[in-house]
């Protein structure tokens, strides 16, 4: 049976994607079977496995169509995708008067939770219904986050979400943990609110920090996940420590 996690924040620009697409190629090296659903209608989660912005069926289909989801899986090198595209821009409109409307994912992807290990879900910057229903069909919530000051503000709503979540639609939800990416040891900042963060949080910090890399920001122009296009990078290093990290928090 899947684990089902939700890779969230409600703020752009701190490392989502990078984290959805590399955890999920690192589990994959490690012989987990992995899913990675592209739930953010930029589709860069789709790029970085290498898949592109324009396969059907996909996301958009499994939610608004009603296709069945092994048929939207595409199997890469790196694990396997159900991609999105910009049609998936318009669901939260067109399932706004759908009967049960949080629970469309969640429903959708049954028939794939004995097929994998872990289901991992890039959910949008935002608090939409695209979010809510990866919230609902999620085991738990991973949180990538930037060590800056606007990032804790932001985290604080997200961590308000996440529990009206589980208090009102899924009571089993719970935060699977925070990572901190493009971590720069050389700013106080950083060291600041990365230990604020640890001693308000505890172990639902992970020790495994991800580090500011250039590396990673060029491997999804060749459409390939970063610990894959340049295997000995202090950032593909990182996200291979994170996903043995997380396999043991998991599998504890």
């Amino acid at each position: 049976m899947a684990k089902i996690v939700a890779i969230a924040n409600q703020k752009g620009g701190v490392g989502k994607t990078t984290t959805a697409v590399n955890l999920c190629a690192a589990l994959h090296e490690m012989g987990r079977r992995v899913l990675l659903v592209d739930a953010d209608p930029q589709g860069n989660a789709s790029s970085g496995m290498g898949a592109g912005k324009a396969r059907r069926p996909n996301v958009y289909d499994l939610l608004v169509e009603g296709v069945d989801a092994a048929d939207c899986v595409v199997h890469t090198d790196y694990g396997d995708l159900i991609p999105t595209g910009k049609e998936l821009a318009a669901a939260s409109v067109e399932l706004i008067d759908r009967e049960e409307r949080e629970f469309v994912l969640k429903k959708a992807l049954m028939e794939l939770f004995a097929d994998y290990d872990y289901i991992l879900i890039d959910c949008p910057p935002s608090l939409e219904l695209l979010t809510v229903n990866a919230l609902v069909a999620a085991d738990s919530v991973l949180v990538p986050m930037q060590c800056e000051y606007y990032a804790l503000e932001g985290l604080a709503d997200l961590l308000t979400s996440i529990k009206m979540c589980s208090k009102r639609l899924n009571r089993r939800l719970q935060i699977e943990g925070l990572v901190l990416t493009m971590y720069d040891g050389r700013v106080n900042l950083t060291a600041q609110v990365a230990g604020e963060l640890r001693s308000h949080l505890g172990s639902k910090v992970y020790e495994t920090v991800i580090p500011r890399s250039v590396r990673l920001s060029e491997a999804p122009s060749h459409g390939q996940p970063g610990v894959i296009y340049d295997k000995t990078n202090k950032g593909s290093k990182a996200y291979r420590a994170l996903a043995e990290e997380f396999v043991a928090r998991a599998e504890r």
